[in-house]
């Protein structure tokens, strides 16, 4: 079956994963996104009808500033909302019909049971909020990981734009960066 969007040549440079600490800022904050920049829509501290009225209310948007759009959830679910990918562990976006798809890993390990990811979200690479007290990758670990990866790697966890310039690595994720 033929994918909805064809992957990109070259993955989005920056994306916000959505959650409920940035969803008031989220409309400003694709609104200042370089365009074909990428969203990962989580939410979910929504309830089920709540979370697909916003995923649409937050596509258009997307769609305006060029952006991408993975729905953190299964690939038949992203492809009944528009989604351009699916986003979430290998268990969960590992079957259903071809999509791309975006998955969170934290290790080596975890880069080989992710066979079906197109790009990957390796983290955290810097202390978060999110798993405050959690051990962070830090750049040297990061980069030795992320080279040992095949597909695409986006560095996720305490991102922000000084950062991502710190770690000098072309593709970046953030919750908590575009807050400001």
């Amino acid at each position: 079956m033929a994918r909805l969007k064809p992957l990109p040549q070259i993955w989005p440079k920056v994306w916000i994963v959505s959650d409920a600490r940035n969803d008031a800022a989220l409309a400003r904050a694709l609104e200042r996104l370089p365009r074909g920049s990428g969203l990962i829509f989580r939410h979910y501290h929504l309830d089920p009808a709540e979370r697909r009225a916003r995923f649409a209310q937050v596509k258009r948007l997307a769609r305006t500033g060029g952006h991408w759009i993975a729905l953190a959830g299964d690939v038949r679910c992203a492809r009944r909302w528009g989604a351009d990918a699916a986003y979430g562990a290998p268990g969960l976006v590992a079957r259903g019909p071809a999509m791309p798809r975006l998955m969170p890993v934290h290790s080596l390990r975890e880069i080989r049971c992710a066979r079906r990811a197109d790009a990957l979200l390796l983290s955290p690479v810097f202390p978060t909020r999110s798993h405050p007290g959690g051990k962070a990758l830090g750049p040297l670990r990061f980069r030795l990981i992320a080279a040992r990866a095949d597909r695409p790697v986006i560095a996720l966890g305490g991102m922000d734009e000084r950062k991502a310039r710190r770690l000098n690595w072309p593709r970046w994720a953030a919750i908590d960066a575009f807050l400001r």
